[in-house]
Formats: C-alpha cells, sequence, structure tokens
C-alpha cells in the first residue's frame, strides 16, 4: 500500500497542546520576526473573514475560517509565551469565572 498522502489524513482530535506546538513547529520564526503587533493585525482579519463566512458562507467556509483564527490566536501565544492549555485551565477548570459553575448561572446582561 502507497503511503498516505498529507492531504488526505485528518487527524479527528487534536488537543490544544498539540496544536499550539504543531503552529510553533511551523510557523515560530516568521511568527516571532512578525511579533505581536503585525500578527494581531492578521488575526483580526481573519476574524473579519469568519464574519462574512458566518453570515453567508457554507459549512466549509466556516470550518476553514474558524481553523484560521484558531491558528493566529495560537500564533500571538506562542510569540507571547503563553500555554494556552494552561490558561484555559486557569480560567475556565473550575467552571464559569463568573459563577463558578460548570452550567452558567450568571445574568445574560453580564459577561460571565
Amino acid at each position: 500500500m502507497p503511503p498516505a498522502d498529507e492531504s488526505d489524513s485528518h487527524p479527528q482530535n487534536v488537543s490544544l497542546s498539540d496544536f499550539q506546538h504543531l503552529i510553533r513547529r511551523m510557523y515560530f520564526e516568521k511568527d516571532a520576526t512578525r511579533g505581536i503587533d503585525g500578527t494581531f493585525m492578521w488575526l483580526m482579519e481573519e476574524v473579519g473573514e469568519l464574519a462574512g463566512a458566518l453570515r453567508s458562507g457554507s459549512h466549509e467556509d466556516k470550518m476553514e475560517e474558524f481553523a484560521d483564527v484558531l491558528a493566529w490566536l495560537t500564533t500571538i501565544a506562542n510569540v507571547a509565551g503563553v500555554d494556552l492549555s494552561d490558561a484555559v485551565a486557569r480560567k475556565y477548570g473550575k467552571g464559569c469565572p463568573g459563577c463558578q459553575r460548570f452550567v452558567c448561572i450568571c445574568d445574560d446582561a453580564e459577561k460571565p
């Protein structure tokens, strides 16, 4: 059997930590050179593209744009030296930051 083409293999479960390491391995040198400010501008462009996909894009468009936004956010975390798994666990690992419950009961007018 011939080796699988990389484009044919789609890992089904990628942890946040694995994804951050993957993005670091692929892009860190470029990202560090560009810096946080330049990278943030790319993130904002991708957020705009996500907004467009949410309004009128196909499911495939939405999937692609969510992945792009996550990748650029991860890039910024790498350049800033932030471990996203640790950050998420600290902020949300014990429940909602507002009400401390795993099913949020914060008032809808509040930002939890």
